[in-house]
């Protein structure tokens, strides 16, 4: 079989008129190619379209902007944008693509100011715990050595447990409570070295505030807030140090307990007292409120005008419960 000729046939000898230049030949050819290519695209994509995918569904494709399908674009090229009626009032422009979902039913920003309060104070509290950590405090002992000093190769001149005596100072110990201890005898001896809140010393010692701030007395170790970073940073104290504070303020351990003692009772004191003014304020009100209903409820008596009876004494009796009384009128 041999190919189908596409040439259109000459025929300008048999009829003069319809005789084509070769400018015409040239667009016809032209025209012909760009026929034959739109209808390849066409077959092409109607093969594309009948194709199943894995999932037994037909492809998905854009559809054109020129397309006269009712799913394509409305708006034209060259077409103005619309303008946004005035009677619809103010709105706001929100980026979308800033923003997340909150699960609440809203859209919420990431950048919001609260978030950044927030921010700012985490980072102010571990600043604190930083300055502390990177200024350690120098002081001078009795064994002339300070806290900054390197270890020697003479023993006799490095630093030593006042327990023990062993030479494997804790680090963070002697930098911040300026205390010499091992690591042995600071895990063992859990009732001189543990560490104390400020509440704990407030409560059990009866230490004020003013006292817990100085440093140069009661020195303390900054610790970030279990409950939130954001809070203020925890205090925790050396139970030794705290001790000996108190028994100085309070002059023994037996004055301590005493003064506790004393602070209990007058708060249950103050606390029963309390609960007694608020139980007569009480009973005053269920009093005063029992005595008005009784009063309200009262009878009233309204009696008419005097009149004679049967035995010529004059009486007066109530409108409403019939009660009479004797008058004598002068």
């Amino acid at each position: 079989m041999s190919e189908p000729s596409t040439s259109l046939p000459n025929s300008s000898h048999n009829n003069p008129s319809t005789y084509l230049t070769p400018e015409r030949v040239r667009q016809v050819e032209l025209n012909r190619l760009k026929a034959k290519a739109r209808q390849r695209e066409q077959d092409a994509s109607t093969v594309a379209s009948s194709v199943r995918n894995a999932n037994e569904k037909r492809p998905l494709s854009v559809v054109p902007a020129v397309s006269s399908s009712p799913t394509a674009s409305l708006k034209k090229p060259g077409s103005e944008k619309l303008q946004r009626d005035n009677r619809l009032g103010k709105y706001f422009d929100y980026d979308l693509s800033k923003m997340v979902n909150s699960k609440g039913g809203f859209l919420v920003e990431d950048d919001k100011e609260a978030d950044d309060d927030l921010k700012a104070k985490e980072r102010g509290r571990e600043r604190q715990r930083a300055m502390q950590n990177l200024d350690p405090r120098v002081c001078t002992f009795s064994v002339n050595y300070s806290l900054d000093e390197t270890i020697s190769l003479d023993p006799s001149r490095n630093p030593k447990c006042h327990d023990c005596g062993s030479v494997d100072i804790d680090q963070l110990y002697r930098k911040v409570f300026r205390c010499l201890v091992c690591n042995k005898c600071k895990n063992e001896k859990v009732e001189k070295y543990s560490l104390l809140t400020k509440t704990e010393c407030k409560e059990d010692y009866l230490l004020t505030d003013s006292e817990l701030r100085d440093e140069e007395v009661l020195p303390h170790m900054l610790k970030a807030n279990p409950h939130k970073s954001t809070f203020a940073n925890m205090m925790l104290y050396c139970r030794y140090q705290v001790e000996e504070f108190a028994w100085k303020k309070w002059g023994s351990p037996e004055a301590l307990d005493t003064e506790w003692e004393r602070r209990s009772a007058e708060k249950k004191k103050k606390k029963n007292k309390k609960f007694e003014q608020g139980l007569q304020e009480l009973r005053k009100r269920t009093r005063e409120g029992v005595w008005q209903k009784r009063k309200d409820a009262e009878h009233k008596h309204e009696f008419s005008e005097t009149t004679t009876n049967e035995d010529g004494v004059d009486v007066q009796v109530c409108r409403e419960c019939d009660f009479m009384i004797e008058v004598e009128e002068f």
